[in-house]
């Protein structure tokens, strides 16, 4: 399982050095990367808050289509895990 949650960390860091990515939605997958980085809630949990917090960022107006897609891809790994 870590290794699924390591290539989950690596697309979120990926998103989090894009510059064409808003500032504010940067600012929330870096929230998300420390959630699923943290060991104080069982993984299934952190999954959990980390989709659902995903799909409030897809859902950002401001958002470029193709970094939308990103975090679908991501929120599909997630939902395998």
């Amino acid at each position: 399982m870590s290794d699924e949650l390591g290539g989950v960390l690596e697309a979120l860091d990926e998103l989090t050095t894009d510059n064409t990515v808003p500032q504010n939605v940067r600012t929330k997958i870096t929230t998300i990367s420390q959630t699923l980085k943290g060991d104080s809630e069982d993984v299934t949990l952190r999954v959990n808050k980390v989709l659902d917090s995903l799909e409030e960022i897809s859902n950002d107006s401001n958002l470029p289509s193709y970094t939308r897609t990103q975090i679908w891809n991501i929120s599909c790994m997630l939902e395998m895990i």
